[in-house]
């Protein structure tokens, strides 16, 4: 069977001619490191388009195949199949020296990273490609990204879903669809870099149970210790660190790897001890207890706040001023032209609604989530400019700022990145040096000076979505949609994403913060090096050098979490300022249509930037944006929310 499509000659295309190995895996649940493949297929092409190979197989996982509904493979139907180790090595012949391609990529990957892990093998790949994410970029006008969506998109039959051969077969011809746009808009391909996944640095730790109550403070004086106390221990102990830490836990105390500025007591038996806990915490004038005392302690710990009743610290009044959480993170000066002071983050639940809540359109069904509910936004999605996406090339720093806010208080969202649902470029000094130039011009996009937007008159072009999107200025808030129906709550995805960058890489971060804007424990930093905290309930989803996603479970989140920080850092010495707009788009699941658009561009010298904060308020959950940047490092940053990283 042909894959090719005579309309596509990748070879013909500098930057999109590879082998690659198309794959879909069906699965008995969502967490690579605890369940298993029940099916794979792997269809190859050659640079041509042509296929080269083809195989698939079903799979016999030696454990409950999970949701039967989904995909179909009882456990009588997979009990004769191979299991995994006995198929790995033809697996990995079609792997070898090819880019893999699934839709989702980092969830296929990572699965066959796994099964090859157990098998003992290393997974042979170096290169993947997402067509999610390249469909992100390619941003066709579809309700959503989703395979059977994208497939009705671009023509190509599906007749058997969550069947991995077919749906390897549909994966091929939205491939091919998807590299012709992008190759007709000259976008670059999210190639991902694949590190050795057989390394367990890159496998999540086990679950921990978080602790249930309320950090109170530090120790004083002789004590006593109270529950949900943050306790660090430091140098060697007469009883084994595993039996101190087990002890302490029992009783209801935190137990943290490293030191802040909230640590309630560092146990050590050397007070004079150089190491980097004692150092920190000599310096930030946390108690030191040694060993024996916190023995003493632990047989008498008082009974502690849990996360959530009355004790927990009242909201500020709506009309409060902003603190900055974190002894390390002193607020910016501005100094931009046009930039304006946001508050800082809060998770506590402080209410910023600051006008009544706009009607919003709903398309409700049974599974639906309920409509968001915007709190606080300038300008507003209903201006002239709605529903449009405006491209802004040329300008300095500050000019483009400029811009780009006024597109937002028009009503517009203001896109980082050409794609096809681009509607408008606004060409300012110097646009004609921008490379995305060439094919603005040849494709015929709309193109308008900066006067234009002093007063666009544009007539309602339909964007050919019917899901409602928000575009938020900085500072601006909504209500997350809740189930109104039996459904869970979805995972709630984040994407930043960025114009591709050659002096530098842009990492994607998340704090998992309590009521004071600490980490619970070190894990609940979630970074390249550690993916995903140990519940799973916050992912970090690399999709290329463009673009990174943070997902989150919000009904698993424990009660100790009243929010999770996202944040952005450079590796490098460009600032932001350098990099220029951050796109911000929110939305249920990974493969939603987003529900939110943000564009985050105010900064100039910084090296960090808070991008956006997901928090609780009362039975809700909210998203803000936050477009906050500090001139420090990332480590710096990381150290205001309680974890030390090495350097």
């Amino acid at each position: 069977m042909s894959l090719a499509s005579p309309a596509f000659k990748p070879a013909d295309l500098p930057g999109f001619a590879f082998d690659w190995a198309l794959v879909d895996v069906e699965t008995s649940g969502l967490v690579p490191r605890n369940d298993r493949v029940l099916s794979v297929a792997v269809v190859t092409l050659g640079p041509d388009g042509e296929q080269t190979g083809e195989f698939s197989t079903l799979l016999n996982p030696g454990c409950d195949p999970g949701p039967v509904h989904i995909h179909g493979l009882t456990a009588e139907r997979l009990r004769d199949a191979p299991t995994f180790d006995q198929v790995a090595g033809r697996i990995g012949g079609l792997l070898q020296g090819r880019v893999l391609v699934a839709h989702n990529a980092q969830f296929d990957y990572d699965f066959l990273a796994h099964e090859f892990a157990r098998a003992r093998m290393r997974l042979p790949v170096d290169r993947r490609l997402c067509t999610l994410a390249l469909n992100r970029r390619v941003d066709p006008p579809t309700d959503d990204l989703k395979l059977g969506t994208l497939a009705a998109h671009y023509g190509v039959p599906q007749t058997r879903a969550h069947d991995a051969l077919d749906d390897t077969r549909v994966l091929a011809g939205i491939l091919r669809a998807s590299l012709r746009e992008a190759a007709r808009l000259d976008l670059p391909l999210p190639l991902v870099a694949c590190p050795p996944r057989q390394d367990p640095r890159f496998a999540p730790n086990p679950p921990r149970t978080p602790c249930a109550f309320r950090n109170p403070g530090r120790l004083t004086g002789s004590g006593p210790l109270v529950q949900g106390m943050k306790v660090a221990v430091t140098g060697d102990t007469r009883t084994s660190r595993a039996e101190l830490v087990g002890r302490a836990v029992a009783a209801g105390l935190n137990m943290m790897a490293s030191v802040s500025g909230h640590t309630s007591v560092l146990v050590t038996n050397d007070p004079s001890a150089r190491s980097a806990k004692a150092r920190r915490a000599r310096a930030e004038g946390v108690p030191l207890v040694d060993e024996p005392t916190f023995l003493r302690l632990l047989e008498d710990v008082r009974p502690g706040t849990p996360h959530g009743e009355p004790g927990d610290a009242a909201p500020p009044p709506a009309d409060a001023p902003a603190t900055t959480a974190g002894p390390d993170r002193a607020r910016v000066a501005v100094s931009a032209p046009g930039r304006v002071s946001v508050p800082s983050p809060r998770t506590s639940g402080q209410d910023d609604a600051t006008s009544p809540a706009p009607s919003v359109s709903e398309e409700a069904t049974a599974e639906a989530p309920r409509a968001p509910r915007t709190v606080r936004r300038a300008g507003g999605s209903r201006g002239p400019l709605s529903g449009r996406r405006v491209l802004v090339l040329g300008g300095t720093h500050p000019e483009a700022v400029a811009a780009r806010t006024r597109i937002v208080e028009l009503g517009g969202a203001a896109a980082v990145n050409l794609s096809a649902s681009v509607t408008d470029v606004v060409l300012l000094a110097g646009s004609d040096a921008d490379r995305r130039m060439r094919r603005v011009t040849s494709l015929a996009f709309p193109t308008h000076p900066a006067a234009w937007l002093d007063a666009p008159d544009v007539p309602r072009r339909p964007s050919g979505r019917r899901t409602t999107t928000h575009v938020l200025p900085r500072g601006g808030v909504i209500d997350i949609p809740s189930p109104s129906g039996p459904a869970q709550t979805p995972r709630w995805t984040v994407t930043a994403s960025w114009a591709q960058q050659a002096a530098c890489e842009i990492d994607v971060v998340a704090f998992v913060v309590d009521e004071d804007e600490q980490v619970s424990n070190d894990e609940d930093f979630v970074f390249y090096g550690a993916p995903e905290n140990p519940g799973g309930t916050v992912r970090l989803h690399c999709d290329g050098p463009t673009e990174q996603t943070i997902s989150i479970d919000l009904a698993a989140l424990p009660p100790s979490a009243r929010g999770v920080v996202l944040a952005a850092a450079i590796d490098g010495s460009p600032r932001f300022g350098h990099v220029g707009a951050v796109h911000i788009s929110a939305g249920p699941g990974t493969s939603a249509a987003p529900l939110v658009h943000a564009t985050l561009d105010a900064a100039t010298t910084e090296r960090t930037m808070l991008l956006t904060e997901v928090y609780r308020r009362g039975p809700l959950w909210r998203l803000r944006t936050v477009g906050q940047g500090y001139d420090h490092g990332l480590a710096a940053l990381a150290r205001g929310y309680g974890v030390d990283i090495a350097d």
